[in-house]
Protein backbone atom coordinates (compact mmCIF):
# COMPACT_ATOMS: atom_id res chain seq x y z
CA UNK A 1 0.00 0.00 0.00
CA UNK A 2 1.34 3.67 -0.90
CA UNK A 3 1.57 6.34 -3.29
CA UNK A 4 1.70 3.34 -6.37
CA UNK A 5 -1.95 3.57 -5.65
CA UNK A 6 -2.89 7.30 -7.30
CA UNK A 7 -3.78 5.84 -10.73
CA UNK A 8 -5.79 3.09 -9.21
CA UNK A 9 -9.01 3.56 -7.52
CA UNK A 10 -10.64 2.41 -4.14
CA UNK A 11 -13.92 2.07 -3.06
CA UNK A 12 -14.86 5.14 -1.38
CA UNK A 13 -12.76 7.16 -4.00
CA UNK A 14 -15.30 5.41 -6.58
CA UNK A 15 -18.45 6.23 -4.59
CA UNK A 16 -17.17 9.95 -4.28
CA UNK A 17 -16.52 10.37 -8.31
CA UNK A 18 -20.23 8.83 -8.82
CA UNK A 19 -22.16 10.74 -6.06
CA UNK A 20 -20.05 14.26 -7.48
CA UNK A 21 -20.60 13.45 -11.36
CA UNK A 22 -24.80 12.37 -10.52
CA UNK A 23 -24.95 15.54 -8.64
CA UNK A 24 -23.31 17.92 -11.17
CA UNK A 25 -25.81 16.23 -14.03
CA UNK A 26 -28.59 17.01 -11.90
CA UNK A 27 -27.37 20.26 -11.91
CA UNK A 28 -27.16 21.14 -15.54
CA UNK A 29 -30.19 19.48 -16.39
CA UNK A 30 -33.35 19.18 -13.89
CA UNK A 31 -32.37 21.32 -11.29
CA UNK A 32 -31.00 24.40 -13.18
CA UNK A 33 -33.05 26.81 -10.70
CA UNK A 34 -30.64 29.08 -8.89
CA UNK A 35 -33.07 28.04 -6.00
CA UNK A 36 -30.97 24.62 -6.02
CA UNK A 37 -27.71 26.01 -5.35
CA UNK A 38 -29.44 28.31 -2.75
CA UNK A 39 -31.06 25.64 -0.74
CA UNK A 40 -28.24 23.02 -0.92
CA UNK A 41 -25.32 25.59 -0.95
CA UNK A 42 -23.43 27.02 2.18
CA UNK A 43 -24.61 30.37 3.55
CA UNK A 44 -22.92 31.26 6.23
CA UNK A 45 -25.87 33.48 7.66
CA UNK A 46 -28.44 31.12 7.59
CA UNK A 47 -26.47 28.22 7.70
CA UNK A 48 -28.46 27.42 11.19
CA UNK A 49 -31.68 27.78 9.60
CA UNK A 50 -30.23 24.89 7.14
CA UNK A 51 -28.00 22.83 8.77
CA UNK A 52 -28.01 20.16 5.78
CA UNK A 53 -26.24 22.45 3.59
CA UNK A 54 -22.88 21.48 6.00
CA UNK A 55 -23.19 18.28 4.32
CA UNK A 56 -24.67 19.26 0.74
CA UNK A 57 -22.69 22.25 -0.17
CA UNK A 58 -19.66 20.07 -1.13
CA UNK A 59 -21.42 17.98 -3.73
CA UNK A 60 -22.54 20.71 -5.73
CA UNK A 61 -20.03 22.58 -7.99
CA UNK A 62 -19.95 25.94 -9.76
CA UNK A 63 -19.35 24.34 -13.39
CA UNK A 64 -17.23 21.85 -15.33
CA UNK A 65 -14.11 22.67 -14.28
CA UNK A 66 -14.61 23.34 -11.13
CA UNK A 67 -16.20 19.63 -11.09
CA UNK A 68 -13.40 18.24 -13.05
CA UNK A 69 -10.36 19.43 -11.07
CA UNK A 70 -11.73 18.29 -7.63
CA UNK A 71 -12.14 14.91 -9.21
CA UNK A 72 -8.75 14.86 -10.70
CA UNK A 73 -7.08 15.39 -7.19
CA UNK A 74 -9.54 13.21 -5.52
CA UNK A 75 -8.61 10.38 -8.42
CA UNK A 76 -4.81 11.54 -8.06
CA UNK A 77 -4.44 11.17 -3.75
CA UNK A 78 -7.40 9.76 -2.59
CA UNK A 79 -6.88 6.13 -3.16
CA UNK A 80 -3.55 5.68 -1.60
CA UNK A 81 -4.87 7.89 1.48
CA UNK A 82 -7.89 4.97 1.53
CA UNK A 83 -5.48 2.08 1.26
CA UNK A 84 -3.43 3.83 4.55
CA UNK A 85 -6.71 5.03 6.65
CA UNK A 86 -8.66 1.95 5.55
CA UNK A 87 -12.09 2.16 4.29
CA UNK A 88 -14.44 3.90 7.31
CA UNK A 89 -11.74 6.33 7.99
CA UNK A 90 -11.16 7.78 5.03
CA UNK A 91 -14.84 8.14 4.71
CA UNK A 92 -15.06 9.78 7.79
CA UNK A 93 -12.32 11.83 7.11
CA UNK A 94 -13.63 12.99 3.97
CA UNK A 95 -16.90 13.99 5.49
CA UNK A 96 -14.81 15.89 8.88
CA UNK A 97 -12.87 18.02 6.25
CA UNK A 98 -15.68 19.43 3.99
CA UNK A 99 -17.37 19.79 7.67
CA UNK A 100 -14.52 21.74 8.86
CA UNK A 101 -14.39 24.23 5.68
CA UNK A 102 -18.32 24.53 6.49
CA UNK A 103 -17.32 25.37 9.99
CA UNK A 104 -14.48 27.61 9.46
CA UNK A 105 -16.46 29.80 6.96
CA UNK A 106 -19.43 29.89 9.70
CA UNK A 107 -17.41 31.21 12.44
CA UNK A 108 -15.91 33.84 10.60
CA UNK A 109 -18.74 35.23 9.24
CA UNK A 110 -18.25 38.26 11.48
CA UNK A 111 -14.71 38.74 10.07
CA UNK A 112 -14.96 38.22 6.91
CA UNK A 113 -17.79 38.89 4.28
CA UNK A 114 -19.24 36.10 2.57
CA UNK A 115 -21.55 36.72 -0.20
CA UNK A 116 -23.85 34.06 -1.93
CA UNK A 117 -23.86 30.11 -1.46
CA UNK A 118 -20.44 28.51 -0.94
CA UNK A 119 -20.38 25.34 -3.08
CA UNK A 120 -17.44 22.65 -4.14
CA UNK A 121 -15.68 20.04 -2.89
CA UNK A 122 -12.41 20.91 -2.84
CA UNK A 123 -12.51 21.61 1.20
CA UNK A 124 -12.60 17.71 2.01
CA UNK A 125 -10.68 17.17 -1.12
CA UNK A 126 -7.43 19.41 0.00
CA UNK A 127 -7.90 17.51 3.18
CA UNK A 128 -7.48 14.38 1.73
CA UNK A 129 -4.08 15.61 -0.42
CA UNK A 130 -2.86 17.10 3.11
CA UNK A 131 -3.27 13.28 4.57
CA UNK A 132 -1.62 12.21 1.64
CA UNK A 133 1.60 14.82 1.99
CA UNK A 134 1.32 13.85 5.59
CA UNK A 135 2.08 10.07 4.69
CA UNK A 136 4.26 10.47 2.19
CA UNK A 137 5.89 14.27 2.28
CA UNK A 138 8.68 13.78 0.13
CA UNK A 139 6.52 11.63 -2.96
CA UNK A 140 7.29 13.65 -6.10
CA UNK A 141 4.47 15.29 -8.04
CA UNK A 142 4.87 16.85 -11.20
CA UNK A 143 3.17 21.00 -11.55
CA UNK A 144 2.61 22.47 -14.72
CA UNK A 145 4.84 24.19 -15.97
CA UNK A 146 7.75 23.14 -13.48
CA UNK A 147 9.90 20.92 -15.77
CA UNK A 148 11.24 18.47 -12.77
CA UNK A 149 8.87 16.96 -10.21
CA UNK A 150 8.76 18.14 -6.74
CA UNK A 151 8.14 17.20 -3.21
CA UNK A 152 4.29 16.96 -2.48
CA UNK A 153 5.01 18.71 0.81
CA UNK A 154 5.78 22.07 -1.13
CA UNK A 155 2.42 21.44 -3.29
CA UNK A 156 0.51 21.22 -0.57
CA UNK A 157 2.44 24.30 1.34
CA UNK A 158 2.23 26.18 -1.49
CA UNK A 159 -1.71 25.80 -1.78
CA UNK A 160 -2.28 26.73 1.60
CA UNK A 161 -0.31 29.56 1.42
CA UNK A 162 -2.01 31.21 -1.59
CA UNK A 163 -5.49 30.48 0.34
CA UNK A 164 -4.51 31.86 3.74
CA UNK A 165 -3.49 34.81 2.20
CA UNK A 166 -6.04 35.64 -0.45
CA UNK A 167 -8.38 34.78 2.75
CA UNK A 168 -6.41 37.27 4.86
CA UNK A 169 -6.82 39.93 2.05
CA UNK A 170 -10.58 39.47 1.97
CA UNK A 171 -9.98 38.95 -2.03
CA UNK A 172 -13.54 37.74 -3.83
CA UNK A 173 -12.22 35.75 -6.65
CA UNK A 174 -15.16 33.04 -6.19
CA UNK A 175 -13.41 30.57 -3.93
CA UNK A 176 -13.68 29.55 -1.13
CA UNK A 177 -10.22 30.19 0.46
CA UNK A 178 -12.25 29.73 4.00
CA UNK A 179 -13.40 26.43 2.92
CA UNK A 180 -9.79 25.02 1.61
CA UNK A 181 -8.43 26.13 5.19
CA UNK A 182 -11.00 24.77 7.21
CA UNK A 183 -10.61 21.16 5.51
CA UNK A 184 -6.80 21.57 5.88
CA UNK A 185 -7.17 22.32 9.60
CA UNK A 186 -9.72 19.73 10.36
CA UNK A 187 -7.10 17.37 8.76
CA UNK A 188 -4.13 18.52 10.41
CA UNK A 189 -6.16 18.14 14.10
CA UNK A 190 -7.58 14.52 12.75
CA UNK A 191 -4.12 13.17 11.71
CA UNK A 192 -1.70 14.74 14.69
CA UNK A 193 -4.78 13.24 17.10
CA UNK A 194 -4.51 9.65 15.35
CA UNK A 195 -0.83 9.86 15.49
CA UNK A 196 -0.61 10.76 19.35
CA UNK A 197 -3.33 8.03 20.40
CA UNK A 198 -0.78 5.60 18.73
CA UNK A 199 1.99 6.83 20.45
CA UNK A 200 0.49 6.79 23.45
CA UNK A 201 -0.70 3.07 22.48
CA UNK A 202 2.59 2.09 21.43
CA UNK A 203 4.23 2.88 24.58
CA UNK A 204 1.88 1.44 26.85
CA UNK A 205 1.85 -1.83 25.46
CA UNK A 206 5.91 -1.74 25.54
CA UNK A 207 5.63 -0.77 29.12
CA UNK A 208 3.39 -3.41 30.20
CA UNK A 209 4.69 -6.18 27.83
CA UNK A 210 8.28 -5.85 29.57
CA UNK A 211 9.35 -8.35 31.34
CA UNK A 212 8.93 -8.25 35.51
CA UNK A 213 12.36 -8.06 36.94
CA UNK A 214 11.26 -9.29 40.12
CA UNK A 215 9.17 -12.14 39.62
CA UNK A 216 7.21 -13.64 42.07
CA UNK A 217 6.02 -17.12 42.69
CA UNK A 218 2.14 -17.76 42.61
CA UNK A 219 0.89 -18.98 45.83
CA UNK A 220 -0.11 -22.85 46.64
CA UNK A 221 -3.42 -23.65 46.72
CA UNK A 222 -4.66 -26.28 49.08
CA UNK A 223 -6.71 -29.39 47.56
CA UNK A 224 -10.18 -28.71 48.13
CA UNK A 225 -10.21 -25.24 48.37
CA UNK A 226 -12.13 -23.14 46.15
CA UNK A 227 -9.46 -22.54 43.89
CA UNK A 228 -10.90 -21.18 40.44
CA UNK A 229 -9.12 -20.91 37.48
CA UNK A 230 -8.31 -17.29 35.99
CA UNK A 231 -11.14 -16.10 33.76
CA UNK A 232 -10.76 -16.01 30.03
CA UNK A 233 -9.63 -12.47 28.96
CA UNK A 234 -8.14 -11.38 31.81
CA UNK A 235 -4.83 -11.18 29.95
CA UNK A 236 -4.03 -11.57 26.09
CA UNK A 237 -3.60 -14.88 24.76
CA UNK A 238 0.24 -16.21 23.56
CA UNK A 239 -0.89 -15.33 20.13
CA UNK A 240 -2.55 -11.97 20.98
CA UNK A 241 1.23 -11.30 22.82
CA UNK A 242 3.22 -12.75 19.43
CA UNK A 243 0.86 -10.18 17.57
CA UNK A 244 1.69 -7.31 19.95
CA UNK A 245 5.72 -8.09 19.72
CA UNK A 246 4.86 -8.30 16.05
CA UNK A 247 3.56 -4.57 15.59
CA UNK A 248 5.98 -3.39 18.37
CA UNK A 249 8.72 -4.39 16.35
CA UNK A 250 7.43 -3.65 13.08
CA UNK A 251 7.15 -0.30 14.53
CA UNK A 252 10.92 -0.58 16.11
CA UNK A 253 12.28 -0.70 12.62
CA UNK A 254 10.28 0.94 10.45
CA UNK A 255 8.27 3.71 12.47
CA UNK A 256 4.34 3.70 13.06
CA UNK A 257 3.91 5.00 9.36
CA UNK A 258 4.43 1.79 8.46
CA UNK A 259 1.44 -0.28 10.46
CA UNK A 260 -1.80 -1.36 8.39
CA UNK A 261 -5.01 -0.03 8.84
CA UNK A 262 -5.64 -3.39 10.43
CA UNK A 263 -2.41 -2.96 12.82
CA UNK A 264 -3.05 0.80 14.05
CA UNK A 265 -6.88 -0.80 15.16
CA UNK A 266 -5.10 -3.81 17.06
CA UNK A 267 -2.64 -1.37 18.43
CA UNK A 268 -5.29 0.79 19.62
CA UNK A 269 -7.45 -1.82 21.07
CA UNK A 270 -5.11 -3.92 22.91
CA UNK A 271 -3.85 -0.69 24.61
CA UNK A 272 -7.57 0.12 25.54
CA UNK A 273 -8.06 -3.68 26.58
CA UNK A 274 -5.10 -3.37 28.52
CA UNK A 275 -5.99 -0.37 30.68
CA UNK A 276 -9.61 -1.61 31.11
CA UNK A 277 -8.36 -4.59 32.86
CA UNK A 278 -6.29 -2.74 35.55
Amino acid sequence: MGPQRMYASTPWVRRLLVANLLVYLLQVTLFTSPRFIETFGFIPFGALARPWTFVTYMFLHANLLHLAFNLLMLFLFGSAVEDRMGQRAFAGYYLLCGLGGAALSFLLTQVVAISGPMIGASGAILGVVVAFAWFWPDHPVFVFPIPAPIPVKWLVTFLVAIDLVLAWRGVSDGVAHLAHLGGVAAGLLYLKGQDLRLTRAERHLRRVSEPSVLVTPAPRVRRGSDARTPKPGRAPDARANAEIDRVLDKISANGLESLTPAERKFLTEMSKRMRDRR
